[in-house]
């Protein structure tokens, strides 16, 4: 089995995006625009909090999957590349959680 990718599902995303509503999910979203595709983000992100507290290792595993999918629809709307969410991981990670931390709240 090959190695599933957070590129992998961004491209995939951008590919369905294209397509017509009525054929895709992603599309759908899509049209709808922003708002209701970070509503979406913003419902999956709370189901993946409650699975998370319920200690429920599956729904986890699900509801992490759908929030990361909706993430990249949000991305994709926004013309956010993930590369640039990538290189801010990167340059946050060059150091202490704590120190990155404090580093942004004392510009």
């Amino acid at each position: 089995m090959t190695e599933f990718t957070l590129s992998d599902l961004e491209k995939i995303v951008a590919t369905r995006a294209k397509a017509a509503p009525e054929d895709s999910w992603t599309a759908k979203l899509v049209a709808a625009g922003q708002q209701k595709a970070a509503k979406k983000l913003g419902e999956e992100a709370v189901e993946t909090v409650i699975a998370a507290i319920r200690d429920d290792r599956k729904n986890l595993v699900d509801e992490s999957a759908d929030l990361l999918y909706h993430l990249m629809v949000v991305l994709n709307i926004a013309a956010v590349p993930l590369q640039d969410v990538m290189s801010e991981l990167a340059r946050r990670t060059s150091q202490s959680g704590l120190q990155e931390k404090a580093n942004r709240q004392n510009p």
